[in-house]
């Protein structure tokens, strides 16, 4: 019989954000292709994750104390720390614990295709350089990201892939849910909203808020098509700012937000069904770059700026940007959606190929791990102290 690894995944998991959840499936079909695996989840909500991924065990990270992660993370083979943005100001240390953590229990671990920033505080930054260096390999998902550990005076190699959830597959949606939402028949344009949060400080929501209405008018007025927003965060703000823009529509009419609840994979299909889209967040851009549907991003924060670099594409102007700057730029983009979609998919095929090379670093690590004498490796933990 085949041996089975003990592999645990730690990110922003728990069902709030259908982006994080396309990068846990991403990573976790990857896995489960190459070799046999028992996943443990640490999850916001390990009840979601258990029903969302079929994982084997779900932990609730955000509740436990930090003696109770000993036991399930002792019992690894390998620990991972990621994707997703994770590492930014305010939150960076409550994502590293089980990683510090497992390296004092002598447990190998891997940082799995993480996004970085912003990250301006000297002590967040210094704890973060010292977390990444004591593990067995660290990727990130954007250029931006290892220039941003560079600058933070990380020392060691960090190697660029891409995004896991670029790994995800469609799911069918049925016809009657399609009609129901308005999606059948007629030209539609997504659009997705974001919060400021710490992702995104200087966002100013009362003025995106104006200037995405002015854009969806203009989709109405000269596209002659409807409008869906994409709430990726349903059930805390994305619904609140969806339904904000479109309070200061002029065609409310011919505006709605997504109703139903939706796993990525299904989220993928709907995204395949939109003429154009225009977003905010990073994994409604990124599913809209899987269906080689053109797009217009507006990347208030450096995770989108960096996967439209990654792309090869640019954004419009952010600094002092108004409705008719964005609607230029959106109107030049629309008449040239053909040559936009052409490019997308060349572009779209390496960066899949590069979301691969993260599993094929952690199977490199754990099967390595698995070839070493006892004795030899970092597992012989040491006695971990109650924390003060």
């Amino acid at each position: 019989m085949s041996r089975i690894f003990h592999v645990g995944i730690s990110g922003s998991y728990g069902g709030t954000n259908l982006g994080d959840e396309a990068i846990l499936a991403g990573i976790i079909g990857e896995l489960r292709r190459s070799l046999p695996v028992e996943l443990t989840v640490f999850s916001r909500n390990p009840e979601d994750t258990l029903q969302r991924h079929r994982v084997e065990r779900a932990v609730p990270v955000r509740q436990a104390l930090r003696e109770e992660m000993v036991e399930p993370l002792r019992s690894l083979d390998l620990f991972v720390l990621g994707g997703g943005g994770i590492l930014f100001n305010g939150e960076a240390r409550l994502y590293l614990r089980e990683l510090n953590l497992a390296h004092e229990l002598g447990v190998p671990t891997m940082v799995y295709a993480v996004g970085v920033g912003p990250l301006l505080d000297a002590e967040a930054r210094a704890e973060v350089c010292a977390s990444l260096e004591a593990a067995g390999a660290v990727t990130v998902r954007d250029r931006i990201a290892k220039h941003l550990l560079e600058q933070c005076n990380l020392r060691r190699e960090v190697k660029v892939t891409a995004d896991p959830a670029l790994l995800v597959t469609p799911e069918p949606v049925p016809e009657q849910v399609l009609a129901h939402e308005g999606l059948l028949g007629r030209r539609v344009v997504g659009m997705s909203v974001r919060e400021r949060g710490p992702a995104a400080p200087e966002l100013n929501e009362q003025g995106y808020h104006e200037l995405l209405a002015n854009v969806a008018d203009y989709v109405v007025d000269r596209l002659d098509a409807d409008v869906v927003f994409v709430p990726m965060e349903r059930r805390h703000t994305d619904l609140q700012h969806s339904y904000a823009v479109l309070a200061r529509m002029r065609s409310v009419q011919r505006a709605s937000v997504l109703r139903g609840e939706y796993t990525s994979g299904q989220l993928l299909s709907i995204v395949g069904r939109f003429e154009f889209c225009v977003g905010m967040r990073l994994h409604f851009l990124i599913f809209s770059a899987m269906q080689q549907v053109p797009f217009v991003a507006l990347p208030y924060a450096p995770k989108v700026a960096g996967f439209l670099e990654e792309l090869g594409l640019s954004g419009p102007p952010i600094e002092r940007l108004n409705p008719g700057k964005l609607i230029a730029h959106l109107d030049r983009s629309w008449d040239g959606r053909g040559q936009l979609r052409e490019h997308i998919s060349n572009e779209i095929r390496g960066l899949r190929q590069r979301a691969r090379q993260n599993n094929e670093i952690l199977i490199s690590l754990l099967t390595r791990e698995s070839r070493a004498p006892l004795g030899l490796g970092a597992r012989t933990p040491r006695e971990i102290e109650p924390e003060r």
